[in-house]
């Protein structure tokens, strides 16, 4: 069966098989060049864009459906994934025949009609989950349905479908208040940095600037990086030294209730 019988396939009888009413979308999170982006896809019929997502399969649980769809769209698997919260007040959940629309749209590529008792028009719950990924490791798996693909940088989103702005609003809150509890910029930089890019990376996701030098001293106090014997050559004199996040010192502090604001 070949992708275009698959989509079609899906359309007609994936509720035998998901879960109608409930879906999980994706914000993935990624870091490059001092800004905080998105990943976002455009489906087929629509000049708008859209998260990741997808349905629950009848038999899997909520973190091991978002881990499939993330490893189904962009074959990155062991990824940071988190909950953060239930999406379904929005006036374009509860409009049915907006939502029909919507599918109609994207589903007109495979010749398939979305009716009005259509199970793909019925009204979604979706459950969101935010992923941080390297930036440099996304590999993308083409869907039959989808028309496009890229990065957005977190301060110039594109239009979007349904209630995703909202869902992306939110993420960015969550992963702002949990910088502080989370290894988070572990899962954004490199395995190797140096500080003025992990002090970039934290000035990125909150959106604010932080003196460098109280920046610096907060990091090597608390013992969350430590420095390498290794030097990256940026310059005639310029050849800063390399760090690397120390996971044991970072969980330690978290579990003793460190502060990690800067």
């Amino acid at each position: 069966m070949d992708s275009a019988q698959q989509t079609a396939d899906f359309a007609a009888n994936g509720h035998q098989f998901f879960l109608p009413h409930l879906s999980i979308d994706c914000v993935v999170f990624g870091y490059h060049d001092h800004q905080l982006k998105i990943f976002l896809v455009r489906y087929h019929g629509h000049e708008a864009w859209s998260l990741p997502g997808g349905f629950i399969k009848r038999d899997e649980t909520l973190t091991d459906a978002a881990n499939r769809i993330l490893a189904e769209k962009t074959q990155i698997t062991n990824v940071f994934l988190r909950q953060f919260h239930t999406f379904g007040d929005s006036p374009t959940r509860l409009n049915r025949i907006e939502t029909q629309q919507i599918h109609n749209k994207i589903y007109a590529k495979v010749n398939v009609a979305i009716g009005e008792d259509h199970w793909l028009s019925e009204r979604t719950l979706s459950i969101g989950y935010y992923a941080l990924v390297d930036y440099h490791t996304l590999i993308i798996t083409p869907e039959h349905l989808i028309e496009e693909y890229g990065w957005c940088d977190i301060d110039k989103i594109l239009p979007l479908l349904f209630d995703h702005h909202e869902i992306i609003e939110t993420a960015l809150l969550t992963l702002r208040s949990q910088i502080y509890q989370l290894p988070i910029g572990y899962n954004l930089l490199p395995a190797k940095f140096t500080l003025p890019e992990i002090h970039a990376l934290y000035e990125a996701v909150l959106g604010k600037t932080f003196d460098r030098r109280n920046f610096r001293k907060k990091l090597l106090t608390l013992g969350l990086v430590r420095q390498l014997d290794e030097q990256r050559k940026i310059g005639a004199h310029r050849s800063p030294f390399l760090y690397e996040f120390d996971l044991q010192n970072y969980h330690k502090a978290l579990e003793q209730g460190a502060p990690l604001a800067y």
